[in-house]
């Protein structure tokens, strides 16, 4: 019986290339794609007023759910203010029919939501990859259906009623879209007719590339799906997300190692910081400015460190969750082992080709 070739000096040589290359990234910035404040301060505004305003009133019970509709800020950066405007209400609405779709599926039991987990996934990349949506991808439509999902579950022990939620998720999208089109009080904002759609997004699902990051994605949320029902059934979505955050919007391996890399480390490290600010107890206005503050940094850093923007985003989530009533301390654990399991789904899915290698 033959002896498999052990590895050639060029094939060890490339190896430890991309080693080096990989523990590189993880000590330097990416070049800056340009000036982002403007961006980081909307998503700002959009996720922490309405929890300050809602706990103002009393209401801390659902204020940091509404802090979920700054989600729709996070799309179309690259357009212009006009352009925005035209496209924000687009995504705020899908990720409300998510959103709503989570909770009719969580009202027919766990098999629904696991099932609608799947759906949602592929559908979300078929749309999102299809027409050229670029960043963040699908993860949030994922993300705003898990949730949505686990807060309004009948046998939740803090279960929110969900038309309250579908409300308070509303009024927080329409704020959002406010907020992305506050810069046309300004006339050189609204001089330049915007572009159509169409040419901005255009159509690409014939091509290989999406049919590879469709054909991943739908890997991940099946065999995700399947893996929480022992890891942890409540939050399929975590893992689900975390293997589609890994695959980000490309189609190569070698960005899918570094995404999951970076993932796994930086949510660590932000679990660290999440116990470190638990011990504080913090009252539901000084909350929202503390995620306000935390997506601007998270604007600021995730295009040139996605590690180090890790380290910002998962106190965020987690703060959210556990101030909303779903867990303690724990759930930095929870995070971190639901990470770990979406990153090596992710980076194994981009084993996945579909159609020719480009």
């Amino acid at each position: 019986m033959p002896l498999s070739p052990g590895p050639t000096p060029d094939s060890s040589g490339r190896w430890r290339r991309e080693a080096g290359e990989l523990g590189r990234s993880l000590a330097r910035f990416g070049p800056s794609p340009g000036p982002r404040w403007h961006l980081g301060l909307q998503a700002a505004i959009a996720m922490a007023l309405p929890v300050v305003a809602l706990s103002a009133l009393g209401l801390e019970s659902v204020a940091l759910l509404a802090a979920t509709g700054a989600f729709a800020t996070l799309y179309g950066g690259r357009l212009t203010p006009r352009e925005r405007a035209g496209f924000v209400p687009i995504v705020a609405a899908v990720l409300w029919a998510c959103a709503a779709l989570g909770v009719l599926a969580a009202a027919v039991g766990p098999v629904a939501v696991a099932v609608g987990l799947v759906v949602v996934a592929v559908a979300a990349s078929v749309l999102v990859f299809g027409r050229s949506v670029g960043p963040p991808g699908p993860l949030f439509a994922v993300l705003i259906y898990g949730l949505s999902a686990h807060v309004t579950a009948p046998q939740a022990a803090h279960a929110v009623h969900p038309a309250l939620y579908l409300g308070v998720l509303a009024a927080s999208l329409a704020f959002g879209w406010l907020v992305t089109a506050a810069p046309l009080v300004r006339r050189s904002h609204r001089g330049a007719q915007p572009r159509a759609l169409r040419s901005l997004f255009p159509a690409a699902l014939g091509t290989a590339t999406t049919r590879t990051l469709v054909a991943r994605t739908a890997a991940v949320a099946v065999v995700g799906t399947l893996i929480a029902v022992i890891v942890d059934p409540e939050r399929a979505y975590w893992i689900v997300g975390a293997g589609i955050a890994v695959l980000g919007v490309s189609a190569s391996r070698r960005v899918a190692l570094s995404r999951g890399i970076h993932r796994a480390l930086g949510t660590a490290a932000g679990g660290a910081v999440f116990l470190a600010v638990s011990i504080v107890p913090l009252g539901g206005v000084v909350l929202g400015l503390v995620l306000g503050a935390l997506q601007f940094v998270i604007e600021l850093v995730v295009v040139r460190h996605y590690a180090l923007a890790l380290v910002f985003i998962t106190p965020l989530v987690l703060l959210i969750l556990s101030s909303a009533g779903s867990g303690g301390p724990e759930l930095a654990v929870e995070r971190v082992v639901d990470t770990a399991v979406g990153v090596g789904l992710g980076i194994l899915s981009s084993l996945i080709v579909v159609g020719p290698r480009r």
